[in-house]
C-alpha cells in the first residue's frame, strides 16, 4: 500500500498543498484573493476569509489534519456565491460569466 504524504487543505482556495507548502502559499493566495476580489463590482465583493483556528491535538501532540482540512474546506466553500437565478454557487468572478447564459427555467 502506497501512503501519500500529508496534505494541508487552503482555506481560501481548497487545493490541497504539502504541510511544508501550505505556509509559502497561503499568504500568495491571500494577496491574490484580495487582488481579484477588488476587481469585482461592490454588490459582489466579500468580507477576507478568516483562517480557522481548530486547536483538536492528538494524543501524541500532532494536529488534528483532518479536523484541519475540514474546517478549511469549509472555509473555502462559504467564499462561493448563488446564482440568483438558479440557485447555483460560483467563485464572484466566475459568477459574472455564469450569469451572461443563465436563463429562468420556462414552465412546460
Amino acid at each position: 500500500m502506497i501512503r501519500r504524504p500529508p496534505t494541508v487543505v487552503c482555506y481560501i482556495c481548497g487545493r490541497e498543498y504539502g504541510t511544508k507548502s501550505i505556509a509559502i502559499h497561503e499568504p500568495q493566495c491571500l494577496k491574490k484573493w484580495h487582488n481579484e476580489n477588488n476587481l469585482l463590482p461592490k454588490e459582489l465583493r466579500r468580507s477576507e476569509p478568516k483562517k480557522p483556528e481548530v486547536r483538536t491535538i492528538t494524543a501524541k501532540g500532532f494536529y488534528d489534519l483532518d479536523a484541519l482540512n475540514e474546517a478549511a474546506w469549509t472555509s473555502a466553500l462559504s467564499q462561493l456565491v448563488p446564482c440568483n437565478i438558479c440557485g447555483r454557487t460560483f467563485l464572484p468572478d466566475r459568477l459574472i460569466v455564469h450569469q451572461r447564459s443563465c436563463k429562468p427555467k420556462v414552465a412546460k
